[in-house]
């Protein structure tokens, strides 16, 4: 009899022990594949700023240094993205066309667009 409860004991730990191992292999994948989504997402913060009817939405956006705005020409006509004071400049964007800029030191920035230069929009880097 005591080898039985003694043998019982044994299965019952190793049951526990063997319970908390699959959970462990079943959970690590997804509990590791969260967190490099995450450290992925922090990576690239990128904010969007969309060209549609002739107007730069937002018109004005605050970021961080570091951050890449990616602007994307939604309207039917292409359009350029030119800061007034050269320090960015895009190709002619067709429709669905983007450009991109990383900002890497703090400023205001303005910019038009090279075709229409009544759209105007303002970067605020901080």
């Amino acid at each position: 009899m005591r080898t039985l409860i003694s043998q019982l004991r044994l299965a019952a730990t190793r049951s526990a022990h063997n319970r908390g191992l699959v959970v462990a292999l079943l959970l690590g994948p997804v509990v590791g594949a969260m967190l490099a989504f995450g450290a992925v997402a922090a990576q690239d913060a990128t904010d969007v700023i969309t060209i549609d009817n002739f107007t730069f939405t937002p018109k004005e956006l605050t970021v961080a240094v570091g951050t890449t705005i990616k602007w994307v020409n939604h309207d039917d006509i292409p359009h350029l993205v030119v800061n007034k004071d050269k320090v960015f400049r895009s190709k002619a964007l067709d429709t669905d066309d983007s450009y991109s800029f990383t900002f890497t030191g703090a400023g205001t920035f303005d910019y038009f667009c090279g075709l229409h230069p009544h759209m105007v929009g303002q970067v605020i880097v901080k």
